[in-house]
């Protein structure tokens, strides 16, 4: 947490020091809208990201078993760890930055370059540089995620909707489903694991089906969203 502040104290500085302004521009005041918008947001990409795994189920067999180990302060342990690592990312690659970058060359211009740069740290996050075909997938993956969260915080000025869609996929990748390196959370693989043969046309849908209906159902509903709201 003391890293959450740290980061809060160096963005106020910086768009002090760029315009004279506060960190309104990120937009954390709570108001209904945003906490709507937040919910709404949230629960969307989650179900998206539900996809992955229930297609992986019907398609190729896999199963899963509740963690005989669950408890409630090992879920709340891997959700605060996910609000943290959202938090973290969302202030440096959707925070004044981006604000900044908007304000000097244009939205276009600053949602790429975000997105970009949030791809690239992702081959560190992911270890895997020097890889090169792992770290064209992560680039694409991350990096087109990327833009989908910039875009939100670019069209509604906050930071409620992109950690919203970003917490939303990655709580159900994590704590729901454990495929994260916080370990066993809700759900966990069924040993041992089945050897199923599947179509490419069943594969490709299966590792592009989350992913696509995340990025267009979100654009689509920012899309009717007022801007700067």
């Amino acid at each position: 947490m003391l890293g959450i502040i740290v980061q809060l104290a160096v963005s106020w500085l910086i768009i002090w020091l760029f315009e004279k302004g506060n960190l309104n521009v990120l937009g954390l005041l709570p108001t209904k809208q945003r906490l709507l918008g937040f919910c709404l947001f949230l629960l969307v990409t989650a179900c998206c990201s539900c996809s992955d795994f229930l297609l992986k189920m019907y398609i190729a067999g896999q199963r899963w078993l509740l963690n005989p180990g669950l408890s409630a302060p090992l879920i709340l342990e891997g959700i605060w760890w996910n609000v943290k690592s959202v938090l973290f990312e969302e202030l440096i690659f959707r925070g004044v930055l981006l604000y900044i970058l908007i304000r000097k060359w244009g939205m276009a211009t600053g949602v790429i370059i975000s997105a970009i740069g949030f791809g690239i740290y992702h081959w560190f996050s992911f270890e895997v540089v020097g890889k090169p075909v792992q770290m064209i997938i992560v680039f694409l993956t991350t990096g087109t995620m990327g833009l989908l969260y910039a875009y939100a915080y670019a069209k509604t000025r906050s930071l409620y909707i992109p950690a919203a869609i970003h917490l939303g996929w990655n709580l159900v990748q994590s704590v729901v489903f454990s495929q994260t390196v916080i370990g066993k959370q809700v759900f966990i693989p069924a040993e041992p694991a089945l050897q199923v043969n599947v179509s490419y046309a069943a594969y490709y849908t299966m590792l592009f089906f989350p992913l696509v209906s995340a990025l267009l159902i979100n654009y689509r509903l920012l899309r009717k969203r007022k801007a700067l709201v």
